[in-house]
């Protein structure tokens, strides 16, 4: 008989195969690696995301020795063709699997720029060698030094951008230790990620489709494609490589699938609360948010142009935002609730709001203003 899920249990699994209920990860590693990766193109976005999934062990000077000093995580651009983390060990076989889809949907673009294909031929390999004799190097860096190797990129346009984009795609480059004010360099991965697991073709499809069903589920193909940007087809393919890990469940009406042997999370006595930052993976990991986010509330949280804002997250549903403002040497939280938020919410956004300032080494002051 098949399984059914509620609404409020697709929401809490998921939020629970997410790390933001249940056990929190120790090692900033652990929790990107169970998430397969989270968006990271704000690198202060993409601390904060770690924040609720880890214990009070982590910090964001912890986020940064994992990508800067441990390098037991990587900036690469991966799902979506957008700047991820990822686990040091994975980065070449989800670039190998996603990067040329991505790269062959630019090739308009970068032709435009004049990056064609006797173009990338000849700069690739000499900005392949600059990384290898001098990297780490910003793209400034870059720029000038392929153009003194007779490469010339116009710095004002976004060339640069969409060739140092070709080249993390198709597996030479990615991102280095951050500089001042969070400016990027670059290295080559071989030197910078470390032992890197092998996996290619259906292998590598299998796992990234297992890896995701895991930490998102319920899900379904289509879920899948819209957060990994594969094709439809090959989305599906993925999930019948590992249909014997999985089980098909009812989902409020449709059907969906979890790992199997996943339990259906229920509300708890008191309400699940967590101040969720931008862009977080709750909100980009499905093919619709109307789940968590309800249609009136959309433009408070989806502003335009992709931008996802910080999100109070109650029993799984965003029911507010929230920002935070420096003043001196205190951090304010300002939470505005979008409706009421139940009662016993007070104590767990207090709790929240002294984490937030835990995890950045300031103090933080929460203030709720008025649902509406």
């Amino acid at each position: 008989m098949t399984r059914q899920f509620t609404e409020d249990e697709i929401r809490l699994t998921r939020a629970r195969a997410q790390r933001l209920t249940g056990d929190r990860a120790k090692d900033v590693a652990d929790v990107v690696r169970d998430l397969v990766g989270t968006q990271s193109q704000d690198i202060r976005a993409a601390r904060m995301a770690l924040r609720p999934r880890t214990t009070t062990g982590v910090d964001a000077a912890a986020v940064d020795r994992a990508c800067n000093e441990d390098r037991s995580v990587v900036r690469i651009w991966a799902m979506r063709s957008t700047l991820h983390m990822v686990a040091a060990e994975d980065v070449r076989w989800i670039v190998g699997l996603l990067g040329p889809i991505f790269a062959a949907a630019d090739k308009r673009r970068r032709s435009q720029l004049g990056l064609d294909d006797d173009m990338l031929r000849s700069a690739v390999p000499k900005l392949e060698r600059i990384v290898a004799a001098e990297g780490p190097l910003t793209r400034a860096d870059l720029v000038r030094r392929l153009d003194a190797k007779g490469v010339r990129v116009d710095p004002k346009s976004q060339a640069p951008a969409h060739l140092i984009g070709y080249a993390a795609m198709t597996g030479i480059i990615c991102r280095g230790p951050e500089v001042d004010k969070d400016e990027p360099t670059y290295v080559l991965i071989d030197d910078w990620a470390g032992k890197q697991t092998k996996l290619d073709g259906d292998a590598a499809l299998a796992e990234l489709t297992r890896r995701y069903v895991a930490s998102r589920g319920p899900v379904t193909p289509q879920d899948f494609a819209k957060w990994s940007g594969l094709p439809a087809k090959q989305a599906k393919r993925g999930f019948e490589l590992v249909a014997d890990e999985l089980e098909e469940v009812d989902a409020a009406g449709s059907a969906a699938w979890v790992t199997t042997g996943t339990t259906a999370r229920t509300p708890g006595r008191k309400p699940a609360v967590q101040l969720l930052g931008h862009f977080d993976e709750l909100l980009l990991g499905y093919a619709s948010r109307e789940l968590v986010l309800a249609p009136a509330f959309t433009k408070r949280i989806q502003v335009g142009g992709g931008f996802i804002q910080p999100a109070v997250l109650v029993d799984g549903r965003v029911l507010g935002a929230w920002k935070q403002q420096r003043d001196k040497d205190r951090l304010i939280v300002r939470v505005q609730p979008f409706e009421a938020l139940p009662d016993a919410a007070a104590a767990a956004l207090e709790a929240e709001a002294a984490d937030i300032g835990r995890f950045l080494g300031v103090d933080a002051e929460l203030q709720v203003g008025k649902p509406g």
